[in-house]
């Protein structure tokens, strides 16, 4: 007997404890569905000129002798680094990133080869240098040029702008849907954030100054276009 009433006693005890985590589940789903809310997006976009440029450019040597091609890509990264100074750039606004110097085997000859790197790269805040820079680059040796991307020295500051028109957006948005519906929202409840840059790629007006030459357009190299900086928010309001 005393076993068996030990028993009931374990099965009242666990059956309470299921209805308990039952009412909690249901009252807490119900206390869920009683908030009224709102979802909404919300986009902010600015664009802006680039006032800088970042450059990342190559001296790519190859040859029979590992000596003499690290000697010769060596002068030619010197040359190329002499006339960045003779711009006068700012020593902080250019450094050597990558030198390697690699074997290459070719099985069909069986012979080494090897080819050499060094990648120089720099940031120009003077956009008025950038075609004579490009030119002396490869005219000292610079024969790759892997990266030109025009860019913002404020861009930390447009991008708060932005995030906040975002914001902005989203508020407008949510307070025309409610208004109609005789309520106001409350508090933000949640926010997600997703911003983007577009950094433009160097267009050569050249290609196009054959279709405006009768417009009499003057001989301009380089359009840089704008970098247009995008926030786009998710947030979800408490309705009052």
């Amino acid at each position: 007997m005393p076993l068996l009433n030990n028993l009931n006693i374990t099965k009242m005890k666990k059956l309470v404890l299921f209805i308990t985590i039952m009412f909690m589940t249901m009252t807490y789903g119900q206390e869920i569905k009683q908030i009224p809310q709102i979802n909404v997006n919300g986009e902010g976009k600015i664009k802006v000129t680039p006032d800088q440029v970042s450059i990342s450019a190559t001296v790519e040597t190859k040859g029979n002798n590992a000596k003499d091609v690290k000697k010769q890509n060596d002068e030619k990264i010197d040359a190329v680094l002499k006339f960045i100074k003779k711009m006068n750039i700012p020593t902080a606004d250019f450094k050597t990133k990558q030198v390697a110097l690699n074997p290459q085997y070719d099985y069909e000859k069986k012979k080494t080869s090897y080819n050499a790197i060094q990648t120089v790269e720099i940031v120009l805040k003077d956009l008025s240098k950038y075609d004579e820079l490009m030119e002396g680059l490869v005219q000292q040796g610079i024969n790759r040029i892997d990266k030109v991307s025009f860019e913002s020295s404020k861009l930390t500051q447009y991008q708060s702008e932005a995030r906040k028109l975002a914001i902005k957006d989203a508020k407008s948005k949510a307070e025309d849907y409610v208004s109609v519906l005789g309520q106001k929202i409350g508090k933000a409840i949640t926010i997600s954030d997703n911003s983007q840059i577009y950094q433009p790629q160097p267009m050569y007006a050249g290609m196009r100054m054959k279709e405006s030459a009768d417009a009499g357009a003057s001989n301009e190299t380089l359009a840089i276009g704008e970098i247009e900086i995008t926030a786009n928010v998710s947030v979800s309001f408490i309705l009052d």
